[in-house]
This record gives structure tokens, C-alpha cells and sequence, in this order.
């Protein structure tokens, strides 16, 4: 497809690496020339300097055999109105990233009035995420399936767990039904187990239940399942602000510390239910004066990825907090996975996954359709939910009677509400939707988890 991605920050940058690294022809629009020239010097794409809300701009961008715009500037009404432009001119789809909390109430107006195909939220999509993460404190990160019927939760094996050695199989036996593993990461190296896969402690693993089964599969091995009770966050921008309102939804008690005093007014108007205190978030005696011993939950949501980091170290020395750190770089992302902070957010990955789940759904193909997709381990692997349809060349063929490609495993049949862990003799039927865990990246069709 020819997409036009307006914006050359974090998000504009990573999603022209990973639509690029699919096999679509970019093109990419900034006012700064340096970020024009490094990107196009990485990545094989094109680039014009300019105003993407000039109609010229757009034009020589190709706007007018674009399939699809996406405004990821730091400028919602920027975005909102390249979006427009673009309607006036093409028949192309559009994506706006639109983040102020005035606009949160109006997007579905935004959306059907300016005739934007996707409105996407970055912070709101990322308290989301940390929300769930704290429903659910032993995972390291959780990702949702088939409207919350399924889930894929990460985890670390530790010694107590009694998995050290286990085969896959083994696993499978004595936790029948009830959890799948879809993943396993050890070091650099990650992998789609097969049965004769042997775990390991200190193994990241991910698998994948309906929320009861994976519930009672961390009950049976000794975890920690109930969301947390109180939490304290360091940061009050916009991000800390969804996200507080989130947790006071869930009944969870929140204390929120930031060193910017009007902001702490604001933030008090807006949340009177949380405890706001104004303060440096990085003074050690204000943390452990406010309770940092005692909360069962730590967010470091400053703008500062080092700040973050060393707040989560010091909070993991000091209390048994369960712990979510926010990260906007990710170039020592394999330094930050080692230091063993918890949960790592990532809100430009965040954002991403949801663009490319919409851009794989445009150019599906008869058989189905990318409902859901997830980057995951790192972005090694991707996790991905398929809508299966009437004219899917392989319904009801036994799945063990199918090419399945290597390293991709179908991990859970949807079928009507009801959640299927598939088997060799399951199959797929019209009207299911089928989550499909693998490393090859860019599928875009059921028919793509068969070798060719």
C-alpha cells in the first residue's frame, strides 16, 4: 500500500521502520529537515520537508494514490486537520493521534464528522495497559483477545514455580485445558515451543487462557493474583491522569507525587478522589515519607527514562510494590529487560500495534481479517487474532492435518463466546476467531499460517 505518515517523532519513526519492513511504500512528511534526513538515511523511504496541512505539501507527498494518512505530529489539531485535507483530496483511509484529555469525550464526533477512518490515543491506550497489568500484579504484561476472553499474560519463571525442566508436554499434561504456552524467551533468544521444548527457570513465558483458567493455572503454582489495592504514582501528566482515573474506577487508592505546583491544582480538580502531593518524585524521604513501603503498586510515569528506571530500582530495594516503568526510547531496551524492574510501558509500541492492526486489516485478503495484533517479547514475535470467514479455503480440516509454517503455533480457538485450547484434531469453522502466536512477522491472512 502507499502510506503517507505525517510526523518524524518516536511514533512516525517506528511505524515507517516496521510498515516499511512490511512491504509498503512510505512516505514520510516533516517540518524539521534533520529528522527527514536521518529517517530516510536508516530507512529505505521517502521524504519531503513541509507543512502537511498545505494541500501542496500533501500533493507532492502523493496524497492523491495514497491508500492510507496517518498524522502522528505533536499537534492533535495539526492531525485532526491533515486528516481533513487529505478526505477533500483523495479517497485515502486516515489515522489521527489525538492526546488531550478536552478531546477524550469527543472522538467518536471527531471521528464520524471529519470522516477519519481510526482516532488513536497514546496515553489513554497505554493507562489501559498499566491498568491491567495491576488487575493482574504476577504478569509482566498482559494482552487482550476476542473482546477480554482470552489473554496473554507474561510472566518470569522462578524456582518456587517447580517448572525448572519441564517439558512443554509435561506442562501441558498436568495443566490440561486450562493454559497454553505461546512463547518462551531465554536471553536473546526466542522461541515458539514445541512439545519437546524443555523450560528453565528464569524462562520468560507467555501463555494464554480465557481470565478464570489463567487464574487458576497462577493459583496452582503458587502466584499472586488479586489486582492491587493502592498505588503510587510519580508523574502527573496527561498519561498519570487516565491512568488515575482508571485505577479510582477499579476502587484502587492512588497517590499521585508531581513537583509542578499548578499542575497539582489541576490534577486535584480533575481527580478528587486521589491524594495529590507536590513534590520532587526523585527525593527518597518524600517517597518512604508518603508510604512507598507500604503501596502495593509503583508507576514511574516522569518524562525522563533514566528517572524512571532508578525510581523502580529504588522501589524494588525499599517495598514489594509490583512495579510498571514507562520508557519512550528504546535503544537499551536489552539493558532495561535484564535490570528486572517489573513491567516496562512502551506507549509508542503501544500506539503502533494499533495502526498496524488497522493498516493489516485494510488489505486483508477473502479468507479473514487481523482483528488484533500485539508486538510481543521485545518485538520478536507477534501475536495476532484472525476473523475467520464463509470462504476460508481450509474450514474443518483437522489442524494436524495442515502445512502449519514453523515457529507459528494457533494458540486458541473463539467459537461463539466459547474458548477453545485447539488440539491436533480441532479445526477451524466459520465464525471463529483464531489467535496465532509466531516470530515471521507481516502476516496478513489466515491462509498466511500455511508454508507455501
Amino acid at each position: 500500500m502507499n502510506i503517507i505518515i505525517v510526523g518524524c517523532g518516536k511514533v512516525g519513526r517506528t511505524l515507517a521502520e516496521q510498515l516499511s519492513n512490511e512491504k509498503h511504500n512510505i512516505v514520510i512528511v516533516d517540518i524539521i529537515e534533520k529528522k527527514i534526513q536521518d529517517t530516510t538515511e536508516d530507512i529505505d523511504i521517502m521524504g519531503f520537508l513541509g507543512n502537511a496541512s498545505s494541500i501542496n505539501t500533501l500533493l507532492d507527498a502523493g496524497i492523491e494514490t495514497a491508500d492510507l494518512l496517518i498524522a502522528v505530529t505533536g499537534s492533535d489539531e495539526l492531525n485532526l486537520l491533515c486528516c481533513l485535507i487529505a478526505k477533500k483530496v483523495s479517497k485515502c483511509h486516515t489515522i489521527a493521534r489525538v492526546r488531550n484529555p478536552v478531546y477524550s469525550k469527543e472522538l467518536g464526533f471527531l471521528k464520524q464528522s471529519l470522516g477519519i477512518s481510526m482516532i488513536i490515543n497514546p496515553e489513554h491506550a497505554a493507562a489501559i495497559e498499566i491498568a491491567r497489568i495491576l488487575r493482574f500484579p504476577s504478569a509482566i504484561k498482559i494482552d487482550t483477545f476476542a473482546k477480554g476472553r482470552v489473554e496473554l499474560l507474561k510472566f518470569k519463571i522462578k524456582p518456587e514455580f517447580k517448572l525448572n525442566n519441564m517439558s512443554v508436554m509435561e506442562f501441558g499434561e498436568r495443566y490440561k485445558n486450562l493454559i497454553l504456552i505461546g512463547a518462551v524467551e531465554r536471553g536473546e533468544e526466542v522461541s515458539i515451543p514445541s512439545g519437546n521444548f524443555i523450560l528453565k527457570d528464569n524462562d520468560t513465558v507467555s501463555v494464554i487462557a480465557s481470565p478464570i483458567n489463567s487464574a487458576l493455572f497462577f493459583k496452582k503454582i503458587g502466584i499472586h493474583t488479586h489486582q492491587v489495592k493502592s498505588t503510587m504514582i510519580v508523574g502527573g501528566g496527561t498519561l498519570s491522569y487516565y491512568l488515575a482515573k482508571i485505577l479510582l474506577s477499579m476502587k484502587i487508592r492512588v497517590l499521585i507525587v508531581e513537583s509542578n505546583a499548578a499542575r497539582c491544582e489541576q490534577l486535584s480538580e480533575l481527580l478528587p478522589d486521589a491524594t495529590i502531593i507536590h513534590g520532587d518524585g526523585t527525593d527518597k524521604n518524600l517517597l518512604l515519607e508518603e508510604g512507598l513501603t507500604r503501596v502495593e503498586s509503583f508507576v514511574t510515569l516522569t518524562n525522563l527514562d533514566e528517572e524512571n528506571i532508578l525510581l523502580s530500582l529504588f522501589a524494588k530495594k525499599n517495598s514489594n510494590a509490583k512495579l510498571v516503568s514507562k520508557v519512550n526510547r528504546i535503544a537499551f531496551d536489552d539493558i532495561i529487560e535484564g535490570l528486572d524492574i517489573g513491567s516496562v510501558i512502551y506507549p509508542k509500541y503501544i500506539t503502533a500495534d494499533y495502526i498496524l492492526q488497522y493498516v493489516r486489516a485494510m488489505q486483508n485478503s477473502i479468507g479473514s481479517n487481523v482483528e488484533t495484533l500485539y508486538q510481543i517479547l521485545d518485538n520478536k514475535a507477534e501475536a495476532l487474532e484472525f476473523s475467520i470467514h464463509d470462504d476460508c479455503p481450509f474450514l474443518n480440516i483437522p489442524l494436524a492435518d495442515l502445512d502449519i509454517r514453523d515457529n507459528l503455533l494457533v494458540a486458541c480457538i473463539n467459537r461463539n463466546g466459547v474458548i477453545l485450547i485447539p488440539r491436533g484434531q480441532d479445526s477451524i469453522q466459520a465464525n471463529d476467531t483464531v489467535i496465532v502466536v509466531t516470530t515471521v512477522k507481516g502476516l496478513n491472512d489466515i491462509q498466511d499460517i500455511l508454508k507455501k
